[in-house]
């Protein structure tokens, strides 16, 4: 063995063994140093052998410099060299050359240019096989120049008899047009005629050339929709034709070929009744008529969904489609359930119906262990709740809550508010679902739960004993979940004297004492799992239940006196304040700490993410507060007051005061301060109305460089309006950011909105212009107009105005 190895380095060995030598020792390298080094002769050598000129082993140099290149180490000193290889009469070296082109050159470097000329004179060679190699280096690397100047070529070679060479003059097509789409219309008249071939290979290059002009130029599509029975045609023969060993994949014949025909009916036949009415019955055949049980089938039938759902088909043909969709979720592998339910979702809002009855199914898809398969059926589950599945649905939905993976637990307690929110049954089964969401994965809902909670609760007067008697309960055996236990002491505040009562129909009743009630509330002060927003919602309910126990008082002071010096400056605050409120205003405690009135589902900080809802006017039905003044306090009390219980919206009763003390007039300056401060109301425009789709504008803030506008689409129509997008356009000097929306369905009937912020930068100071596109389906048929906006409504709070920029309302706990 060793005698040999001398031997062939004496000699001159053929050149695979060279190359297959060098791969040898590559491999055998022991380091990453190693091999570097090896790699580093082997250059050296490489570009001494191209330094000799024409020896005879340029072509094997190149060979392998190009396996060091697919090491990744550089090759570039070899680029001229392809060069030179491409220009050779011998097709070895030719051949060589090409490949070294494809995998070194592009078309950013010059040296590409260089290699124009010998590809055009190939193009023109007696061989095929030589005009395959210049078919398949330009298709592959050919620049904008390049196809300019070769694009006549490759159209003289699509009309050429050669099927092997027409098949690749096609894919070259194809890549021409994408690099310069203007070069379209001369491919047209060619490609028509290529669907008369017979070649599978000439008809596979002849479709993709056609779906790529149809996509570049819309203007093609009447001209090639009268092609479609003759595309029906050749997809009918390859369904119905005998076993091929040539073409068949699967008990499939030539399924690559029969998806990309659907892929092209699919463009033809979009909003064209004509030439869906044409491929109706043949997709019906396809369907059903293909077996799924194979990779090669169920990629023609999920082609074949995606086409009947994009044409104008007819309903059972679209039922049809789900129900293959439905067959996919029960295959074993999960890539084809993962796309079967990216496919529902895409129709679930059109075909709700249809969507429903796999319901089953896609429920037991949440108990995939895949986390992907998991989320897709989360969505798909939430989109198919309705007022007739909402209790079974939820019972679901609740059941996957415990177990489902960390990551999802936001996006599901999130689907379960809103599904909760839009189809609850009853008030009473609302706050049951929203608090078994509370105790199971309190921690992962947003920061909105908790006040749409109180407002809900607020709003449901009959259940205000059960929902204090449950919510004692819950806080009794876990502090845990923080804004469980924000909402159990609030309502423990609230309704305390409720709970101390121990009557209440709708619950078993447990005697609670007032000791029992205070004992909870201080274990949760004194809790480290306690955060300081929950801290300060206990400190508000302790000193709210001074005024609906009669025994405790004394404990209650002494609880609140302990946080007046607490290291948190808010519950501090809170602390000093409700001191002052026993020693200084102790006449007015019960007015201050009196049941908190209901509230508005649009109050500030209770949106829960949805602007869906419109400012209700006050109905005048109702009487309104009246507004007291305090008669008889000295300015100084008057100012500690204001200070103590600035930003409550609770009404004070002032003590009967003697007449003959007179008001000062600071005072009264003082509280008439706000007096009067009516909300400014927002004011929209309507820009689009059509299709019973809404857009109005609105504007939030303008200075005399930026504006920030709202766009808000809302749906009047009876069906939801989905793939909702906008798209603006300002001029050249403005400078446009688009927010990102709030989603894409906007509910039908006016249940929701879909909003979406834009900022207008305007350093010149130029008149203010943005155009809109609005793009959406409504029915399945799409939708896109262009509105202009010319003027924008004032702003609701201009920056001028001070009282605008100080004050603000909030809603503490």
């Amino acid at each position: 063995m060793t005698t040999g190895c001398h031997a062939s380095k004496d000699t001159v060995m053929t050149p695979s063994v060279r190359l297959q030598e060098m791969i040898r020792v590559i491999r055998s390298a022991r380091t990453q140093g190693e091999e570097r080094g090896i790699i580093q002769k082997e250059c050296a050598d490489i570009r001494a052998q191209f330094r000799q000129g024409d020896n005879g082993e340029r072509s094997h140099s190149l060979a392998k410099l190009l396996y060091v290149h697919m090491l990744g180490y550089p090759a570039h000193f070899g680029q001229m060299e392809c060069v030179r290889l491409i220009a050779s009469p011998r097709y070895s070296e030719k051949r060589i050359g090409y490949l070294g082109a494809m995998m070194l050159l592009d078309e950013k470097q010059d040296a590409s240019l260089l290699i124009t000329n010998s590809i055009k004179n190939d193009l023109s060679h007696s061989s095929q096989y030589v005009q395959s190699l210049a078919l398949c280096t330009l298709a592959c690397m050919g620049s904008a120049e390049m196809c300019r100047d070769l694009a006549p070529e490759i159209e003289r070679l699509l009309r050429a008899s050669n099927c092997y060479i027409k098949k690749k003059a096609t894919l070259c097509a194809v890549h021409i047009i994408r690099k310069v789409p203007e070069l379209a219309e001369l491919f047209t008249p060619s490609a028509r005629s290529l669907l008369s071939e017979k070649n599978h290979g000439v008809l596979h290059g002849a479709v993709v050339l056609i779906t790529e002009l149809c996509e570049h130029n819309p203007d093609t599509l009447d001209q090639f929709r009268k092609a479609v029975p003759e595309l029906v045609q050749i997809m009918k023969g390859l369904v119905t034709s005998s076993y091929s060993p040539e073409h068949n994949v699967a008990g499939i014949s030539d399924p690559f070929l029969q998806v990309r025909i659907l892929r092209l009916l699919r463009i033809l036949g979009h909003n064209n009744d004509t030439a869906s009415d044409a491929m109706n019955d043949l997709l019906a055949q396809v369907a059903t008529n293909t077996d799924s049980s194979k990779t090669a089938g169920s990629a023609v039938l999920y082609e074949t969904v995606l086409t009947i759902m994009d044409i104008n088909s007819e309903s059972g043909l679209r039922v049809l489609a789900v129900n293959i969709l439905g067959r996919f979720l029960l295959n074993n592998d999960r890539n084809i359930r993962y796309i079967s339910m990216t496919s529902l979702q895409k129709i679930v809002q059109t075909d709700h119906n249809a969507v429903q009855r796999h319901r089953g199914t896609i429920v037991d898809c949440l108990k995939d262990q895949d986390t992907s398969v998991k989320r897709r059926a989360l969505e798909l589950s939430l989109a198919l709740v309705s007022a007739v599945n909402i209790r079974s649905m939820m019972k679901e939905l609740l059941i996957f809550l415990s177990t489902c993976p960390p990551e999802l637990r936001s996006q599901t307690t999130s689907g379960i508010f809103n599904v909760a929110e839009r189809y609850s049954p009853s008030k009473r089964w609302h706050i049951d679902t929203i608090l078994h969401v509370l105790t199971t994965a309190g921690g992962d809902v947003r920061d909105e739960t908790v006040p749409n909670l109180i407002q809900l609760i607020t709003t449901a007067s009959e259940l205000h004993c059960y929902t204090v008697h449950k919510l004692y309960r819950a806080l009794v055996k876990e502090i845990s979940q923080q804004p469980l236990v924000q909402v159990a002491c609030w309502c423990i505040g609230e309704y305390g004297d409720l709970l101390l009562k121990g009557e209440c129909e709708e619950i078993e009743p447990v005697q609670v004492t007032e000791d029992d009630v205070l004992d909870a509330l201080e274990t949760v002060l004194q809790s480290h799992m306690s955060s300081p927003a929950t801290r300060g919602f206990a400190l508000t309910a302790t000193m709210k239940l001074s005024t609906r126990i009669t025994d405790n008082v004394d404990r209650i002071r002494s609880i609140v006196s302990i946080y007046g010096s607490c290291i948190d400056l808010e519950l501090q605050q809170r602390a000093v304040e409700y001191n002052a409120l026993f020693k200084k205003y102790d006449h007015m405690r019960a007015a201050v700490l009196e049941r908190m009135p209901v509230m508005g589902k649009n109050s500030p900080g209770h949106t829960n993410g949805d602007t869906s809802g419109e400012n209700k006017e006050p109905d005048p039905s109702k009487p309104k507060p009246v507004e007291a003044g305090l008669l008889s306090e000295p300015a100084s009390q008057v100012c500690d007051l204001l200070d103590l219980l600035g930003g409550t919206d609770t009404p004070l009763q002032p003590n009967p005061a003697p007449t003959s003390t007179p008001t000062t007039t600071s005072s009264t300056d003082l509280l008439d301060l706000l007096g009067g401060l009516e909300p400014t109301p927002v004011l929209t425009e309507t820009v689009y109305e059509k299709n019973g789709l809404r857009l109005k504008i609105q504007c939030d803030k303008q200075t005399e460089t930026e504006v920030m506008v709202t766009l808000i689409g809302s749906n009047s129509a009876q069906n939801d309006i989905t793939n909702f997008s906008l798209q603006a356009a300002v001029p050249k000097s403005v400078q446009l950011q688009m927010k990102a929306p709030s989603g894409n369905v906007i509910p039908a009937h006016g249940l929701g909105q879909v909003t979406q912020t834009v900022v207008l930068n305007n350093p010149n100071k130029v008149s203010l212009k943005i155009r809109i596109r609005v793009s959406y389906s409504n029915q399945g048929v799409m939708h896109q107009d262009t509105v202009q906006i010319d003027s924008f409504p004032s702003p609701a709070c201009q920056p001028q105005s001070a009282l605008c920029d100080t004050y603000t309302s909030s809603a503490s706990p």
